[in-house]
């Protein structure tokens, strides 16, 4: 019996890898009035538009499902433009990149085949309001390198075709750079502009992040930053020490519990990763937390399930976990004292908050802001340079924290003067000495 051919497949129904995201187009843009005149007009040309309030928000939705087009305004609140450039690049090559004032701005040969369409809705837009972008086209992020006007000032002066083809020039504006650095880090020292770009990168993003740095160097203030800048930012963040609770209990705290599970459990009560369903759980000093429990804990993180002490039945829960050491995980991964696979798990994107010692210059402007703090509950108060130049000098062991119970030491001890002096300025040793 003859075998029968089989019957080739229409090339019709074969689908091109490029069109899973077919007529889907990202906007990110922080101005949420022109991403709604954007979407309205592509939504007529038959466009899905999903809106990105940010940069790292619109590379976790490419993450999330395909698009054939990004649209990038000409400046965003988390990330610089050629940074985002750059990571584009590198995990979507495939995809078409347009500045929002139709400019291909990517190095990557991707090009919608429909891309006049994105135009066409981009210069109704422009038509209907007058100039909106006064920015210079940044081509791809290799142009982004070259040095930008001796007075720091970005301009414009590239026409923009109107749909009669008749060019329309922007008069050439100052547009200000954005800061890199995020509020809750003080400071201007690469090593700390180093924290906020990775914190600016991954916080749109469910990925698990370690924070490493010495005692007082406020690691918790970058989770709390992380959780400002994600998608969870209405949900809840819950604060864990593992170094704070006795072993015995940790478990219970964390999981939950049931009425009667254990001596002294007169009600159930729901854990810390129960109550951050939905936001950001910070487990500080994992590196503290017994090994038993890391093993419940990695079984939490691959499954997504939790199991209540004295209860059978698991719970789900959508939590994104942050945690932070002082102590470097992977050296006690390799000698067997912290779980290997849950060090993986938990280290997926690593951010080191650096000693103070190693940003002394930061010192003054650190000092402005604490002073301010101190001065909303009494006198304001001034420091002397003599003073200034005696926490200059000074190692730092204990950090930022330090740093701050020192000021708050002097400034009780400058009493009713409105200065704080040399004198004022004790540390911890010599503090314990009085």
């Amino acid at each position: 019996m003859a075998t029968p051919t089989p019957t080739p497949t229409p090339m019709s129904s074969v689908r091109p890898l490029h069109a899973i995201g077919a007529r889907t187009a990202i906007l990110a843009s922080a101005d949420a009035s022109f991403r709604e005149r954007v979407r309205e007009a592509l939504t007529g040309l038959r466009w899905q538009v999903r809106e990105a309030a940010g940069g790292a928000e619109a590379l976790a939705c490419l993450d999330a499902s395909p698009a054939e087009t990004v649209i990038l305004d000409s400046w965003l609140p988390d990330l610089e433009i050629r940074e985002f450039i750059t990571e584009f690049e590198r995990l979507h090559p495939g995809v078409d990149l347009v500045s929002a004032d139709g400019v291909s701005v990517s190095n990557t040969p991707a090009r919608s085949p429909r891309r006049n369409e994105i135009l066409y809705a981009l210069r109704r837009v422009q038509d209907a309001d007058g100039p909106l972008w006064d920015f210079e086209p940044i081509s791809s992020a290799r142009e982004a390198e070259k040095p930008a006007a001796t007075d720091g000032a970005i301009w414009n002066t590239a026409p923009l075709l109107s749909e009669a083809g008749k060019a329309k020039v922007r008069t050439p504006q100052k547009t200000a750079q954005p800061s890199l650095r995020l509020p809750e880090l003080i400071g201007a020292n690469p090593a700390m502009l180093e924290v906020s770009r990775r914190v600016r990168l991954v916080a749109a993003r469910s990925t698990a992040v370690l924070i490493e740095g010495p005692t007082g160097t406020g690691k918790e203030l970058v989770a709390r930053a992380l959780h400002r800048l994600s998608p969870r930012a209405g949900r809840s963040f819950v604060a864990l020490n593992c170094a704070a609770i006795p072993e015995a209990l940790l478990e219970a705290e964390l999981f939950g519990h049931t009425r009667g599970a254990f001596t002294g459990a007169v009600q159930g009560r729901v854990g810390r990763i129960e109550a951050a369903d939905g936001g950001t759980l910070f487990l500080d000093e994992i590196g503290e937390m017994p090994l038993p429990l890391q093993a419940k804990m990695l079984r939490f993180l691959e499954s997504g399930e939790l199991q209540r002490v004295g209860e059978n039945e698991p719970v789900r829960v959508d939590v994104r976990i942050v945690a932070a050491t002082h102590r470097r995980l992977h050296e006690l991964a390799a000698r067997s004292a912290f779980r290997a696979d849950l060090y993986y798990r938990l280290a997926v994107f690593l951010i080191r908050t650096p000693p103070l010692s190693e940003h002394p210059e930061d010192i003054p402007q650190m000092v402005e802001h604490f002073m301010e703090r101190m001065a909303s509950g009494s006198p304001a108060k001034s420091i002397s340079g003599s003073a200034m130049q005696r926490l200059k000098e000074h190692a730092w062991p204990g950090n930022v924290r330090e740093l701050e119970h020192t000021l708050e030491r002097a400034w009780i001890l400058a009493e009713e003067r409105s200065q704080i002096d040399a004198g004022d300025v004790e540390f911890g040793e010599s503090a314990h000495a009085h």
